[in-house]
């Protein structure tokens, strides 16, 4: 989430939680629970499908997920990052993400970053996002990574808070043109 607040830095901690690789959208939301876009009820399941034990592993003040190339991969349904993003999940960092997950992600504000050196970091070991200069930092192991930044337009949409928050301060801005 690369400059989330225009000229001020943001810094989401956690506790790690790892996964593995290819983690699909049904494991990250089994689809009998797809019956809802809340993020409350999709929440109590997220995970599921990977570990049966996942919630009792989240933190209950922050997590941060933790998980191998593809993230995300599978269907295209918005029922994950949503699932995600309910819990107490603050943000995902994987070596590589689903390029549809990925967006989806983005379009609703779930923070995610792809860390190619993310097996370097330990379940357990607590985290720190910059999002201002997306680096990493491992408090645990002391050592800092570089996450890939955004396009100046993704960022865009990161800062407002996903693609819907950005389109109404677009339409705002044009309206607020309109009357000058």
């Amino acid at each position: 989430m690369c400059g989330i607040i225009e000229g001020m830095e943001k810094i989401l901690k956690g506790t790690a939680v790892k996964v593995g690789e290819n983690i699909d959208t049904d494991a990250i939301i089994p689809a009998k629970y797809c019956t809802s876009y809340s993020e409350k009820d999709l929440s109590k399941h997220v995970m599921e499908g990977v570990d049966a034990a996942f919630q009792q592993r989240m933190k209950s003040e922050s997590t941060i997920l933790i998980a191998g190339s593809n993230f995300g991969c599978g269907s295209a349904r918005e029922h994950a990052p949503i699932a995600i993003k309910g819990s107490a999940i603050s943000a995902v960092i994987a070596a590589s993400f689903s390029r549809t997950f990925f967006r989806n992600a983005i379009n609703i504000g779930l923070p995610v970053f792809e860390l190619p050196d993310v097996e370097q970091v330990n379940e357990g070991d607590s985290i720190e996002i910059n999002t201002d200069n997306c680096s990493v930092r491992n408090m645990t192991s002391g050592k800092t990574y570089q996450a890939q930044p955004f396009p100046e337009s993704v960022r865009q949409i990161i800062d407002a808070g996903g693609l819907i928050e950005y389109a109404k301060r677009r339409l705002a801005e044009k309206h607020k043109t309109r009357q000058s």
